[in-house]
């Protein structure tokens, strides 16, 4: 797996997308696990998108938390991964419970939306 640039409509980037590459076929491929968050954001730009970029991995924490720990060691390892997703998990959860304690609904369906995008990671992977 690979974070990439798509172009949507030669006019848009969207960095920091994962990819999965096959080097024996030469084929790419987007990260189930993510796109429907992709296509999603391709949905908001409409047919004629103006010329602008974006990072994807501030559209889903999936991308957020490979960008982050391929910031701190310029390689996604298994293990290392594992290790920021369950602090991750655990820091999303945490402020959950601080969001339902204080009773905003935005915050809980934000929260909540983000645990979302790191499980479906594990069901469509």
């Amino acid at each position: 797996m690979k974070l990439r640039t798509v172009v949507y409509s030669g006019k848009v980037e969207i960095d920091n997308v994962p990819i999965f590459s096959c080097s024996a076929c030469n084929r790419s491929e987007v990260s189930p696990g993510v796109k429907p968050d992709l296509t999603g954001l391709i949905g908001q730009l409409g047919s004629k998108p103006d010329k602008q970029s974006f990072l994807f991995n501030e559209w889903n924490e999936w991308a957020d938390l490979l960008v982050e720990v391929y910031a701190k060691d310029k390689r996604l390892q298994s293990q290392m991964l594992e290790e920021h997703l369950d602090a991750r998990i655990n820091k999303l959860l945490d402020l959950l419970i601080v969001a339902k304690s204080l009773g905003d609904e935005a915050w809980m369906n934000e929260i909540q939306k983000r645990l979302s995008q790191i499980s479906r990671r594990f069901i469509l992977t």
